[in-house]
């Protein structure tokens, strides 16, 4: 089981990740694209991301704007260092 980071180790990889912050107690993100189809496009190449490492992300779309949150339920819900690893696969993308 993941073990979730403290304030300080989550404080030092959030100053490492561009755009994300912590909402809710999840890393969270907001990409807005020029249409539908781009948006889109970029849930289904993130999904192969999250499949090959095993963790999957909170999705939510509406039109041209997708946000992601990222937190990891077997470790009850708090960050921890995979969905710090999801989030910078997520940005190379």
């Amino acid at each position: 089981m993941a073990q979730p980071l403290d304030s300080d180790q989550l404080k030092r990889e959030l100053s490492l990740l561009d755009g994300w912050s912590v909402e809710d107690g999840k890393l969270t993100r907001q990409f807005s694209f020029g249409n539908f189809r781009e948006a889109m496009t970029f849930m289904v190449r993130l999904s192969f991301e999250a499949e090959e490492i095993g963790h999957h992300p909170e999705l939510f779309n509406v039109y041209k704007d997708v946000r992601i949150q990222l937190a990891t339920h077997d470790a009850g819900g708090n960050i921890t260092s995979k969905d710090i690893d999801l989030a910078k696969r997520i940005d190379a993308i």
